[in-house]
């Protein structure tokens, strides 16, 4: 692998040392990942595996691909904006298992891959011999990755899981909306996404294991225990009272004040962490009597008291705009934000300065703007190498590497096993 020169959105940011124009090896160089998965939680863990160097095999049914290939509108010409935002750094391969000769084609690419990604419900992939078992007795230094609803184990391990279905099942819905109002999703599919995230940490993990001992090892990520790991204080409330968490709108369960206020025209996050912040948020806000108010003198006594805390500060932030207390709040180390639309973020020089906007050449769109790399090394960058694939863009290409000379490949398209 090259260097490969990318449009980033603005260079602010060379004098922080995290500047990439030009992409690097990253850390995973020379690892191949073998990706079986399609929709948002595999997708996500394998993007980030290729965005930290990893080449990346993306395996498709040649006549439908990824689903979200198909989840839209919006699309940008053929290709929805869904599927662009997950699959950078990707090559894909489209193959149709079920075909003659299909199979082998994707043997042979399991027997190069240092990873293989698969998030189809348990058992799925058994008949074709390409079930965690199957392949790490052929290939032991394999470290396969399950992703899966419920997890391999357990009464409902065959159950499927969709992000929406396991933020009700996992309990988020429950803590998540207006006190007074229904149930909310997020609005991301943050158990999607924290599912990817976990699964890319539990490869990461196994493949410093396999350094050590030289044999890889099972990954086993189910998205309801990725959820459940996101309860975090909720649940340790739940250990300690014994009582089942209600929703409470954007406030904090624990900490006082520590939500969103409306001001006089638009809403500012406020979070007040400590009696030392509150102290500052009172003198910066001219609140002399709150902070002589004993009521509010500590953490414990403003949640004790917190309908009257609301009262009066809701009427406090409605006689400034957003921005007078963004200055004011600021000014006096409180930690505030305005929340903004996605449009403000996107625009916001900080944005552009930690490149979190990339803009990405593709082959059939010419470019498409995609979100950055998160994860910033100074040693070894990671970095967004090339744009989301079309459907089969790489068939031909890595079919050759493989060995299958152009009438093989031919054969195989024309009997619809591969796309190319």
């Amino acid at each position: 692998m090259g260097s490969h020169a990318i449009k980033l959105a603005d260079h602010a940011g060379a004098a922080s040392g995290y500047h990439y124009a030009t992409v690097r090896m990253g850390p995973l160089h020379g690892l191949t990942v073998l990706d079986f998965t399609r929709v948002l939680s595999g997708p996500y863990c394998t993007m980030a595996l290729g965005d930290l160097g990893a080449r990346v095999i993306k395996l498709e049914h040649p006549g439908r691909g990824d689903d979200t290939r198909r989840w839209g509108p919006p699309f940008l010409g053929d290709e929805s904006a869904y599927f662009l935002s997950v699959n950078r750094n990707k090559e894909s391969v489209a193959v149709d298992f079920k075909r003659p000769g299909a199979l082998e084609v994707v043997q042979r690419l399991v027997a190069r891959a240092d990873v293989v990604v698969e998030n189809f419900r348990p058992g799925t992939l058994d008949a074709m011999g390409l079930d965690a078992a199957s392949v790490r007795a052929r290939h032991p230094k394999i470290v396969y990755c399950s992703i899966s609803g419920y997890g391999q184990t357990g009464p409902r391990r065959e159950e499927p899981g969709y992000d929406a279905v396991m933020q009700a099942e996992g309990g988020l819905m429950s803590i998540t909306g207006a006190a007074d109002g229904p149930p909310y999703r997020l609005g991301v599919a943050i158990v999607d996404i924290v599912t990817g995230m976990f699964a890319a940490q539990g490869i990461l993990a196994a493949l410093v294991a396999r350094g050590t001992t030289g044999e890889g090892q099972v990954v086993d990520i189910g998205m309801l225990d990725a959820t459940t790991a996101l309860l975090t204080y909720q649940a340790g409330n739940y250990f300690v009272t014994g009582a089942t968490p209600g929703r409470l709108g954007n406030r904090h369960p624990t900490i006082a004040p520590y939500e969103t206020f409306a001001t006089a025209d638009g809403d500012v996050a406020l979070a007040v962490g400590n009696d030392t912040l509150w102290q500052a948020f009172c003198a910066a806000a001219h609140l002399a009597d709150l902070a002589q108010d004993s009521r509010f003198e500590t953490n414990a006594l403003r949640l004790a008291n917190y309908e009257a805390l609301k009262a009066r500060l809701d009427v406090v932030f409605a006689s400034k705009t957003r921005a007078e207390w963004r200055a004011i709040l600021l000014d006096a180390g409180v930690p505030n934000g305005a929340v903004r639309s996605l449009e403000e973020v996107f625009a916001d020089p900080q944005t552009a300065a930690r490149e979190m906007v990339v803009t990405v050449p593709h082959a059939t769109l010419g470019s498409v703007r995609v979100t950055g790399v998160p994860v910033k090394l100074s040693a070894t960058p990671g970095g967004v190498r090339s744009g989301p694939p079309t459907l089969g863009q790489h068939t031909a290409a890595v079919l050759s590497e493989l060995g299958y000379d152009t009438a093989a490949i031919a054969a195989l398209a024309t009997s619809g096993a591969v796309r190319v």
